[in-house]
């Protein structure tokens, strides 16, 4: 499918991957396409959905510039996910109800960390160094950490909201791991702190925004680049968290599953997250804030609510979306409105077939609040080609 629409009233067009785009949405998207250093166009993603500042599901492209709050606080947020060698009959209901139990006992989920900072003490060892630089010239951040201090016991964590852990069958009955996960505690401590300090700039400099959420850091300024070492050290500890959940992931099959080997290399990507491309003809800073990379070639991730199916992609390369693809369904209701609409009969009714919790404390996260992931393929034809497709048999909620 080609562009849906184009919004053209403002400095660059916003060019929309979808006609299922609300109002508030639409606004959001218009005023990023204000700001002066934008790049070419905007590109929104055919799950793209209400944000803070900018929305959900956007591809910003920027000139020597980059706004910490499109950026995201769940810095470096992404999925990673390695098919197994198990088939669906080497998992029965019952070992896999064992292997929910496991799960749950051994990757902390929620608030939960793990009680011992030496669990995964190989892991965390690399990422001492950059923090420490980077709390010695901003000091004021071990303030702002605060009970996220324990970074170290974060490690190999879920968190909560939409992150999950699934396994999954595809096509061929093959078994599957995918987990949703970012940079944990410290990432947004990480990210509220230069958000706030980029306010405090926009203020000093008496620069008017259409949003105060559109605050940025203009490259040779005073916390540009802790700002860009800061965003690198969170993306990459996102992804150690989520590869150190593979292997607990893993371990715990093993324990209750016939043995196996992973015959795939994971596929590990981020959706929200910021680095240098070229497009267009220019070098710029990409902001992917609820999108995944999609160069020709590249595999990536993009799942469906809990309920719903899910797909490892190939990216087609398509210059128009700045190389990207969607990054999940897009929630079509807040979380609030969804507690208030379904029932948990409703979500044991849609999570029929999947070994996860049907409580209310997960029904925030029914299916019914998502767009329709098919729809959201449907859309992006033009941007990733569909390598396998997943439906979960277990799902462990943040």
């Amino acid at each position: 499918m080609p562009i849906h629409q184009v919004l053209t009233q403002q400095r660059v067009p916003v060019k929309i991957w979808t006609n299922d785009v609300d109002e508030r949405s639409r606004q959001q998207l218009a005023n990023i396409a204000t700001l002066p250093f934008v790049h070419h166009h905007v590109a929104a993603m055919p799950d793209v959905h209400l944000g803070i500042g900018a929305t959900i599901g956007s591809v910003i492209a920027t000139h020597k510039a980059i706004i910490p709050a499109a950026v995201g606080v769940d810095i470096g947020c992404g999925m990673v996910a390695a098919r197994l060698s198990l088939t669906a009959n080497d998992a029965d209901e019952k070992s896999l109800k064992k292997v929910f139990d496991q799960i749950s006992r051994d990757v902390p989920v929620g608030r939960a960390q793990h009680q011992d900072d030496r669990v995964l003490a190989d892991a965390v060892r690399p990422f001492e160094p950059g923090l420490k630089a980077l709390t010695e010239r901003h000091p004021q951040l071990l303030k702002a950490f605060g009970k996220f201090s324990k970074w170290a016991n974060q490690m190999g964590t879920l968190g909560g909201g939409n992150h999950f852990i699934e396994v999954c069958l595809d096509e061929d009955d093959q078994v599957w791991v995918m987990l949703h996960s970012g940079s944990r505690g410290i990432g947004n401590a990480i990210a509220a702190y230069f958000i706030e300090l980029a306010r405090q700039d926009m203020q000093r400099w008496m620069i008017q925004l259409p949003d105060r959420d559109l605050a940025y850091f203009p490259e040779g300024t005073e916390h540009f680049q802790d700002y860009v070492e800061a965003v690198h050290w969170a993306q990459e500890y996102a992804m150690a968290n989520r590869q150190a959940m593979l292997e607990l992931v893993l371990a715990a099959l093993a324990r209750h599953l016939p043995a196996f080997t992973v015959t795939t290399e994971a596929v590990n990507c981020h959706h929200n997250y910021v680095a240098q491309e070229h497009h267009f003809g220019a070098d710029v800073w990409v902001t992917r804030k609820g999108a995944i990379r999609a160069r020709e070639g590249d595999l990536g991730i993009v799942p469906g609510s809990m309920g719903a199916r899910s797909f490892i992609v190939r990216g087609k390369g398509n210059p128009e979306s700045f190389c990207s693809s969607a990054h999940g369904a897009g929630r079509r209701m807040s979380r609030t409105a969804a507690e208030k609409h379904f029932t948990e009969d409703d979500l044991a009714a849609q999570t029929e077939g999947v070994i996860c919790r049907k409580d209310k404390g997960v029904l925030d996260e029914i299916p019914g609040a998502y767009k329709d992931i098919d729809q959201v393929m449907t859309n992006q034809s033009d941007l990733t080609g569909i390598l396998h497709t997943l439906k979960q048999v277990v799902c462990v909620k943040g």
